[in-house]
Parts: structure tokens; sequence; C-alpha cells
């Protein structure tokens, strides 16, 4: 009774998602239309939207692509003791709260300067590099030092770079401020973006590891039924790979100029 009862209660969960409510609403509008028109096209074109959007909002859809974007740190098993130089750690997002005057970093920035730091106490690395301005008030890699700093990492160890915007900018921020090449760097961002990133620092540097922080990817758990209902997370996991698919494409038509 009990597992019956946690089973219900996740369907619940679920349906009561705006997405969910939202994919209702476009399938009863979709019997409206195709019993009122006269002119199916529209129904058709109605179709197929609804079609996309529920296979963009489920989780085995979003998942695949994610699995794609970051299947290279997947299979990867990454050394949490090896010899680095230098870890750089690129900012994930920061967003302003005016009632307060306070900007905060988002948690993807955060799960990064976390496991940076975490990387930073089991290896001997020479210098704690923060990268990214970010959109905020104040600056992403400030307030990643100050995180930094707050979990261990010596004042003196942190290099800043506040004037990067996006990531062809970090690696070439970074670039200025280390005149040897053959340093090793390990590189710390998201999975999913981590290969746009590792192929600009490699413009520069000649060792560069990765160290993905975090995934996108999950492997299947919990309800199966519910895996198949439209859900605001698939569709956030979907909207962020489609944005990196588009970045790498970006990046590699800027390469060939």
């Amino acid at each position: 009774m009990l597992e019956f009862m946690k089973y219900l209660f996740d369907i619940i969960k679920t349906v009561i998602d705006p997405i969910f409510v939202i994919f209702l609403l476009m399938l009863i509008s979709l019997i409206v239309f195709w019993r009122a028109s006269k002119n199916k096209t529209g129904a058709l074109v109605l179709l197929l939207s609804i079609v996309l959007f529920y296979a963009a909002s489920i989780f085995p859809v979003a998942n695949y692509l994610c699995r794609y974007l970051e299947k290279d740190y997947i299979k990867k098993t990454i050394n949490a003791y090896q010899d680095t130089d230098v870890i750089v750690v690129l900012g994930g997002g920061a967003y302003d709260i005016n009632y307060i005057s306070k900007t905060f970093p988002s948690s993807s920035t955060v799960v990064r300067v976390a496991y940076a730091v975490d990387f930073y106490h089991k290896n001997l690395v020479k210098y704690f590099v923060c990268s990214g301005k970010g959109t905020g008030k104040v600056p992403e890699a400030e307030m990643m030092a100050r995180l930094a700093v707050s979990l261990g990492v010596p004042k003196g160890k942190i290099k800043i770079d506040t004037r990067s915007v996006n990531t062809w900018q970090s690696a070439t921020e970074i670039n200025k401020m280390f005149d040897n090449k053959d340093i090793s760097i390990g590189l710390v961002t998201s999975a999913f973006h981590m290969k746009r990133t590792e192929r600009e620092f490699k413009k520069y540097f000649n060792n560069v590891s990765p160290l993905p922080a975090d995934y996108l990817y999950s492997s299947p758990m919990g309800n199966p039924v519910a895996r198949y209902i439209p859900r605001s997370e698939a569709l956030y996991k979907m909207q962020t790979a489609f944005q990196e698919i588009v970045a790498r494409i970006w990046y590699l038509v800027k390469g060939l100029f």
C-alpha cells in the first residue's frame, strides 16, 4: 500500500507541472480546432507542434541529447589526483536581487567552484583562476573568488578574470595571464560545456585536462511512467542542450574566419 501511495504521489507531482498543464490545453485545443474547422491544414500544423513539444519535454528524449553532448566525459575516468599547475573555473551564471542590492552566483557556478576547490585541496595546484564577467552587478569571477577563499583556498593563490563574457574570451584572457604555454591546466566547467571550452583552451595551452563539475545527463530513475509525462525540468535540459549545440556550431564557423 505504501509503495502504491508513493507511486501515486509521484504521478500527482508530475501532472501539476505547468508544462504538463500546457500540453493538456494544447491537446484540447487540437480536438476543438479539428472538429470546428473544415480546413485541416491548421490542425495538422498544431498536431506537429504538439508532437515536437511533447518530445522536447520528456526525460528520455532530453536525456538522450544531453548524453550525446556529455558522452566523452561520462566515459572518461577523471583522475582526482594529478599534477596540475593551474585550475581554471569558468562561471556558470549569476543573478541580481535589486530589492536587497545583492548579486548571487547561480547553482551551476557554486557547483563548479565547490568541485574546483575540492580538486585544489587534493592536488598541488599553484594557481586557482576564476573566469567570467557575468551579467550581474558584481562580476562572477569576484563572487567565485570569495567563495573559494571561504572554502579554504588562500587568497594569494587566486587570480581572477572579470572581463570575459563568453568561452572564447575566457581562453584569450587566461592566455594573457601565463607566458608558459606548457603548464598543466585543469579546466572546470559543466560537462555539456566542456568540449567547446576544451577546444578553445587548447588553442593556447599544450596541456589541458577536462574536469567536469556537473552533468545534465542522469541515469533513469524513479517512476518509469513519470519519465514520459511532459515536465519543466526535461524542457530546461532540452533548451540548455540546444543552446550548446548552436554555440558549438557558431564557434566552428567563427574558427573558419
